[in-house]
């Protein structure tokens, strides 16, 4: 079984108000422009949302797959920080049939994001780098979470390096909890 399959699957469902709640509070702020939760975790909550090329705002946002969960998101941060774009970048260049299959991951992310609309300002650019460069492993992983194995070449390989994040009590980790009540004398 893949990373990708362990941690869930894709979903593709329209977001519910409470699945918009736990993405504010996983973000620290109002979401924008989400249309589908893409992916969720084992925990229920989404890990990864599908947003909109174009913001309410008016603004192009060329960032399909969005990973939002604290911990999801920190863990990607780590392996950014351990080099790994470095050296998938290093092997794009001297692998021509990855180079393909990147590319092919590149095509997908904008074909999906085309199913949303056309947006001219981000036509032919998809996100993370593709299809000639590894920038982002956040976004390549929310790809691969969104789509399924074998999409993705690096953000499979990139979900197979994290750890299992959704391995513990993850909804209080990321959801804000309510007040508790004061205890009273008589209890």
């Amino acid at each position: 079984m893949s990373r990708a399959e362990e941690a869930g699957g894709p979903c593709g469902e329209a977001p519910t108000a409470a699945d918009l709640a736990a993405v504010a509070a996983q973000l620290g702020r109002e979401p924008r422009g989400v249309v589908e939760v893409a992916h969720r975790c084992p925990c229920g909550d989404p890990d990864v949302v599908r947003t909109h090329p174009r913001l309410p705002d008016g603004t192009p946002f060329p960032t399909s797959f969005y990973a939002t969960c604290p911990r999801l998101t920190g863990a990607i941060s780590t392996l950014e920080s351990r080099g790994v774009m470095k050296a998938m970048q290093a092997r794009l260049a001297e692998d021509p049939e990855l180079a393909k299959q990147y590319a092919a991951a590149h095509q997908d992310y904008l074909d999906r994001r085309a199913e949303l609309a056309e947006v001219p300002e981000i036509a032919g650019v998809s996100a993370g780098g593709m299809p000639t460069r590894v920038k982002c492993l956040h976004v390549l992983v929310g790809h691969s979470l969104a789509s399924g194995p074998r999409v993705n070449p690096f953000g499979d390989e990139a979900l197979e390096m994290l750890p299992r994040w959704w391995e513990s009590p993850c909804r209080d980790r990321h959801l804000p909890t309510a007040p508790r009540e004061p205890a009273r004398e008589d209890d």
